[in-house]
């Protein structure tokens, strides 16, 4: 991660910046005239986004400025078709897509994992990005702790992000409830491994080297990256059932920016790399299923 790569806040110091700055709206609040529709968008130049204040997938950075992975993409996508603004709408992760259903925004930029359950309830663009998993733990990582079941057999607690996919691929993995703590957001999860409330945390292992970054000296450890039955998770961006316009029109320029090499620059920032590039073959529908 490079060192001027841009600063996450917590979820609550988002809140302060965003009411001084204007930039990020709360559910429901959503500043008037901001666009909910690709075609407005296109006449007003700007557009609803719904994200979750996760980094390095989409966050507030310490000048009030929505920022990482997913909205810097989207920005390089958006600006050829005239929509120069995104209008930040801070929700829960969990409940980003209902958000969507709502018409709260006009899509999600938060690195959100395809798979067939939220595939059932919204559509997702071509696949942005891939990454693997992996535990944020004490130095030295004194459990042995490198994939979920290990877990089983021990007595360590694990903590995964409410809403995540981290929780169903634990009790797949047959670790037992009680050991699986649920946190709301990263910063928590980070807070709750080092105050050793928690043995460790489960995320994705570009999360857990961005945090570990941004905490230097913090006396934890990220494990070696895995992939749950030998695949990575995918992630894109969002968009409701039905807006099959704007979805064709975003991926063409999704696929124009990775042609280019242009994604490259843009996620190198926040940590990624070549290896994160989804190959040219893989499409939504395989992990989206039959939804």
């Amino acid at each position: 991660m490079p060192p001027s790569a841009p600063r996450a806040v917590t979820r609550r110091a988002a809140l302060r910046g965003a009411a001084a700055a204007g930039v990020v709206t709360l559910s429901g609040c959503g500043p008037k005239g901001a666009a909910t529709t690709f075609e407005t968008a296109r006449e007003t130049g700007a557009i609803k986004v719904g994200f979750a204040n996760e980094a390095p997938y989409g966050f507030i950075d310490k000048t009030g400025r929505l920022t990482g992975e997913a909205p810097e993409v989207a920005r390089a996508v958006l600006r050829p078709y005239g929509i120069v603004r995104l209008e930040g709408v801070l929700a829960d992760f969990r409940q980003l897509i209902s958000g969507l259903q709502a018409e709260q925004y006009a899509f999600v930029a938060a690195g959100m994992f395809m798979n067939p359950e939220r595939c059932a309830d919204a559509d997702f663009s071509i696949p942005d990005y891939r990454v693997e998993s992996a535990f944020l733990v004490p130095v030295g990582n004194p459990a042995g702790i490198t994939r979920f079941t290990d877990i089983r057999g021990t007595d360590v607690l694990i903590a995964v992000l409410t809403g995540g996919v981290e929780l169903g691929y634990a009790v797949e993995a047959g670790v037992p409830e009680e050991q699986i703590v649920t946190l709301g957001d990263q910063d928590s999860l980070f807070r709750a491994v080092r105050a050793g409330r928690v043995y460790g945390a489960a995320m994705p292992d570009i999360t857990v080297a961005y945090l570990l970054a941004q905490h230097p000296g913090s006396g934890l450890e990220k494990t070696a990256s895995f992939r749950r039955g030998g695949t990575a998770d995918v992630g894109g961006f969002t968009f409701p059932e039905g807006a099959s316009g704007f979805i064709s029109a975003f991926n063409t320029g999704l696929r124009r920016l990775k042609r280019s090499g242009e994604w490259l620059r843009i996620v190198q920032p926040f940590g990624f790399s070549q290896r994160n590039a989804p190959p040219p073959g893989m499409t939504t529908e395989q992990f989206c299923g039959d939804a």
